[in-house]
């Protein structure tokens, strides 16, 4: 009878998972799967059903556990999501941690306390967490006597470009302005590159703006068009004004100096 049910019950429960994923996943979260697309925010049409099926299968996923986290979180449940992320950090999600962090860090749902932020951060941060690694190098010291650590930042960063899309992104930007170490604008291109392939929305703007300037690598306005083209068409705000200015060059200004209009060709 036991072995009857065996394969029933871990059906059950991997369609659970499979649900829970399918509403409740971070894009940002390194333990999703590379063919889940996650979501930025649950929709709040979907939040029951996120509770509910990642709740069963919680037991068997910290993924489940701490996407649990976030759909209590989306409920406005704060108690409930800071007990399950809690419960996912405790079994190694970095992105539970980073989340803890973030409620210790901003004083909100939790007591606000700098130092359990940056002990969060830095675990995630050693996991190759990129949200981890950012909002440690963000985070200033406990009253102001240990400064961020940019140069130690890039470094965490370095190993996490090697599979994230987001730390490719961050690392990127780090090259490009000279942050935490020397300024590198073809490593930076050649960062920028990888993600955009991988249709990260800040890297497609980026290798737009590199790819109209020239910068790291050769100057191509039509490579440049695209590429603000798909980070547009993904939402990137930045993405969608470079791309006016590229269609409409020409600013028709006031006395005052206002922007009247762009003419277009």
């Amino acid at each position: 009878m036991a072995c009857a049910w065996a394969p029933s019950l871990a059906h059950a429960q991997s369609a659970d998972l499979v649900l829970c994923d399918r509403i409740a996943a971070d894009p940002s979260d390194p333990d999703k799967p590379a063919d889940i697309k996650g979501v930025t925010e649950i929709a709040p049409s979907d939040i029951a059903t996120a509770i509910k099926f990642c709740k069963q299968a919680a037991a068997g996923s910290r993924r489940a556990m701490y996407e649990l986290g976030r759909a209590y979180a989306a409920n406005k449940q704060t108690a409930e999501a800071v007990a399950a992320w809690r419960k996912a950090a405790d079994r190694g999600s970095t992105s539970a941690m980073v989340e803890l962090g973030v409620l210790y860090g901003t004083g909100s749902g939790l007591a606000k306390d700098d130092a359990q932020a940056r002990k969060l951060f830095e675990r995630a941060a050693e996991g190759g967490n990129p949200r981890g690694i950012s909002n440690l190098a963000a985070l200033g010291g406990s009253g102001g006597t240990t400064p961020s650590d940019p140069a130690r930042a890039r470094d965490l960063l370095a190993k996490a470009a090697e599979t994230n899309a987001e730390a490719q992104y961050q690392l990127g930007l780090m090259l490009a302005e000279g942050t935490g170490g020397p300024k590198d604008d073809v490593g930076a291109r050649a960062l920028f590159e990888k993600a955009a392939a991988q249709n990260h929305p800040g890297a497609l703007e980026r290798m737009g703006a590199f790819s109209q300037e020239g910068r790291g690598g050769p100057k191509d306005v039509e490579a440049a068009k695209a590429y603000y083209q798909r980070a547009a068409d993904l939402g990137d705000e930045d993405a969608k004004a470079a791309l006016k200015r590229l269609q409409c060059p020409i600013a028709i200004k006031d006395k005052r100096g206002n922007l009247v209009t762009n003419l277009c060709f």
